[in-house]
């Protein structure tokens, strides 16, 4: 059982994911997690420069080739990661009599040499050492070494961070632009180059396998996966064009051509989703025109407070997430005199399988908004200010300076009041996320969205590991940080309890969890409907974890009690420091 007390390695497969997010990651496992994790994923093409890296040993102008190139705290010299070349970082507490000194440093390097080694046994390939040059090696004792997984390694406070990278099958031409691990003479292979025929998958399956043998003898194994790539076709972005309904050449592999033409579904959409399907899950999902369960049916409620809300947003011309994405609580919210307001126009650059919001080309960015958000601010008498946001990739800082704009204007006019702000991703980038991050926002707010297995299906264009790695950030930043989990895509409980272990341990104060309820026949389909006790038990759960708050019912929303959930994770917070 997932929710079990005891110790836990926690197994993730995250696909391609850029390095600055996994280390941000990483850095933040390393630090604050109780538990030791093994993440395994792929990198786009990157060049790293260990401790003794040194910048003579990068032969060509990396960055010209579409690579890029970033300095850690690792061991080890200069080497190369990139696709078809399987990453491993184990964070890991690292038994040890000096607390990751030189000799539990070596101990621990030969312990992850040994492990490759008996993967490569598995696959029928002999492996072995190399006299002075740490990694795995393709006939050490003959005439032709040949490297095929290299290690760097850091132990600090006897946890353990970076690893290894083995190489599958990756474009070996990479290795003759730098000099690898600073050794000449000795070449460099692969799995593919020596005849072994075998998938990434299986070749992660069997590195879980062993490392679970290895590194979680003692305790309980967690595993969780991002759902592998399987076709050329599922590579490309679910588009504009098929979110909005029109024609996509993409196939469902396995799924229902007819059936989704006929209710409009994206072909490819509904590919990724079968691509990610538990095998075995034995239930059809929600037809599109069923009648919605007792607890799910909201009437619509309108009174002076609402219309009064609506001619304010109407008179500053002002967005609203209550609107554009169909949220059911509009009424409640709108009858309290609250709103989430939406900034950066109605249109965003991203197709999510979920999201009612409109994804045809945005408009240009208006400067008066975050001066019209205040206003309206002001006019409702808000206490706590949610301001959300649309996708914006065309923009080159992903939009973060609107959010602090808005930010600033708000508190100008009410500098009493609190101000959450949700936002995307913002590509990863530092430099955005860190303006947004230097307004100080008294929440961060970023979704998760769904569990690892149905990010691909759910949300093409975002990443499990960047959102995780987007909160680790605001959360080493000092700021309380929030997520969301949409239930009822075709999730399994567990996956969802795995999903709240990763947002806690990437330092998310608080969690909201709903059920998904499908905007229009474009979009993905109900795969079940949770019933309350169900939300009720993860919140028990999440919070028994040690997330400070989660609200969870049936009908949450990401900013559905936005106040109170910020006062329930401060009280949690404070008592807790009490406690200590």
């Amino acid at each position: 059982m997932v929710a079990a007390e005891g110790p836990v390695l926690r197994i993730r497969w995250l696909g391609r994911v850029a390095y600055d997010d996994a280390l941000a990651l990483q850095c933040r496992l390393h630090s604050h997690s109780a538990d030791d994790h093994l993440l395994l994923l792929e990198h786009p093409h990157v060049v790293t420069l260990g401790r003794r890296g040194r910048r003579e040993h990068l032969l060509v102008d990396v960055e010209a080739l579409g690579g890029s190139v970033v300095e850690t705290d690792r061991g080890g010299e200069v080497t190369y990661h990139g696709p078809g070349q399987l990453v491993g970082y184990p964070i890991l507490t690292v038994p040890g009599r000096r607390g990751g000194g030189m000799a539990d440093t070596a101990a621990y390097v030969g312990g992850v040499e040994q492990l490759l080694i008996d993967v490569l046994a598995d696959l029928g390939l002999a492996a072995g050492r190399l006299d002075r040059h740490t990694g795995v090696w393709i006939e050490p004792d003959g005439p032709r070494p040949r490297k095929i997984a290299a290690i760097g390694v850091r132990l600090s406070r006897a946890r353990s961070m970076h690893g290894f990278a083995l190489n599958v099958d990756p474009d070996l031409g990479w290795f003759s632009r730098i000099v690898p691990c600073g050794i000449t003479g000795l070449g460099v292979t692969s799995l593919a180059a020596e005849g072994i025929d075998v998938s990434m998958r299986d070749v992660v399956d069997l590195v879980a396998q062993r490392s679970a043998a290895a590194w979680g003898a003692h305790g309980r194994i967690d595993r969780a996966d991002v759902a592998h790539r399987v076709a050329p076709a599922d590579l490309a972005r679910f588009t504009r064009e098929a979110a909005n309904g029109e024609a996509d050449a993409g196939a469902a592999p396995g799924g229902n051509p007819a059936g989704a033409a006929a209710e409009g579904v994206s072909l490819r959409l509904l590919g990724r989703l079968e691509a990610a399907r538990l095998d075995g899950e034995g239930h059809e999902p929600v037809p599109l025109r069923s009648r919605k369960p007792e607890w799910m049916r909201v009437p619509l409620s309108t009174g002076p407070t609402f219309h009064e809300v609506r001619s304010t947003l109407r008179g500053l011309d002002l967005v609203t997430v209550c609107e554009e994405a169909g949220c059911p609580n509009v009424s409640e919210c709108w009858n309290d005199g609250t709103a989430t307001f939406m900034i950066l126009g109605e249109r965003c650059t991203r197709a999510c399988g979920f999201c009612l919001v409109d994804t045809r080309r945005p408009g240009p960015v208006d400067s008066e908004e975050p001066e019209r958000v205040a206003e309206a601010a002001v006019r409702m008498g808000l206490e706590h200010v949610v301001v959300t946001m649309v996708a914006r990739d065309d923009l080159s800082d992903g939009g973060a300076a609107a959010v602090a704009a808005t930010v600033a204007a708000v508190r100008q006019r009410l500098p009493r009041a609190r101000v959450e702000t949700l936002i995307s991703d913002l590509g990863g980038e530092d430099g955005a996320l860190q303006t947004v991050f230097d307004t100080r926002p008294d929440v961060l707010n970023h979704n998760i969205e769904t569990v690892a297995r149905l990010q691909r299906a759910v949300r093409p264009s975002a990443g499990y590991a960047r959102s995780l790695s987007v909160l680790a950030r605001a959360a080493d930043a000092g700021l309380t940080t929030k997520s969301s989990i949409i239930a009822g895509m075709g999730e399994t409980h567990d996956e969802v309890v795995q999903t709240m272990a990763d947002l806690h341990a990437a330092g998310t104060d608080i969690v909201t969890i709903g059920q998904y309820l499908r905007p229009s026949a474009r979009h993905l389909p109900v795969d079940r409907w949770w019933p309350p006790e169900a939300f009720e038990r993860w919140k028990q759960i999440g919070e028994s974890m040690g997330i400070s708050h989660v609200e969870a019912s049936p009908l949450t929303r990401s900013s559905y009690h936005a106040r109170q959930a910020a006062d329930a994770a401060g009280a949690a917070v404070e008592a807790g420091t009490a406690r200590t």
